[in-house]
């Protein structure tokens, strides 16, 4: 009867217990040449950016060569900044990353940028004509021009008031709001229809345009 031939286990030496995976700046690091594994990801990476890694992200963004011209003159918005949690096999996998979107006044742009904190290195920027969403500073200050606008002032009826503020660009070349980056504050009564639109540009902070709500 032919011998049974049984597989042996490997044993670890004795006194060494099973290796687990390192961790380094709160990240699960795995077994070199192995491919990464989502399961490992640290869910820390998924957590808010603390006020310390926004301050961060943004002292990195503008001490970026390619962000010179914008840290000079100093007219820019910061519209968010928000964690940004990539998948393998991305090489920034497992990075703690931060998204910074913000609007440079100076140059009409938008800035879209992704910071690695670990390295702190921007590894993503783009630049474009796009306009992103007003910034609840922008609403702020938008809707205190409007309200402080002699213009709008003599055109508001009794018991109108600001009812909300939006994002507005024009439709065509000849329209103000068409380069340059504006806001729509509505005017009227609380609970009650819109009355007057008031649109301010948020560059040279002044009221554009003023029209009734039924025109706009």
């Amino acid at each position: 009867m032919p011998a049974k031939t049984v597989a042996a286990k490997a044993k670890l030496p004795k006194g060494k217990a099973k290796p687990t995976p390192k961790r380094t700046n709160g990240k699960v690091q795995a077994k070199r040449g192995a491919p990464a594994d989502v399961a490992l990801a640290d869910p820390a990476l998924f957590d808010p950016l603390t006020p310390g890694e926004t301050a961060d992200a943004l002292r990195t963004l503008i001490e970026d060569k390619r962000m010179s011209s914008m840290a000079k003159v100093g007219r820019y918005r910061v519209i968010c900044t928000e964690p940004l949690v990539v998948k393998p096999p991305h090489s920034l996998a497992g990075h703690r990353l931060a998204r910074v979107v913000a609007y440079d006044y100076s140059s009409d742009r938008a800035v879209d940028a992704t910071i690695d904190l670990d390295a702190g290195i921007v590894v993503h920027l783009e630049l474009s004509k796009g306009q992103p969403m007003l910034s609840r500073e922008e609403e702020a200050i938008a809707m205190s021009i409007a309200v402080s606008d002699d213009h709008v002032r003599t055109k508001l009826q009794m018991g109108d008031g600001p009812q909300t503020v939006l994002h507005y660009w024009g439709r065509t070349p000849s329209d103000i709001a068409y380069a340059r980056r504006s806001a729509a504050v509505v005017f009227g009564r609380e609970a009650g229809h819109a009355t007057l639109v008031a649109v301010v540009d948020l560059i040279d902070q002044q009221v554009t345009q003023v029209v009734p709500a039924e025109m706009w």
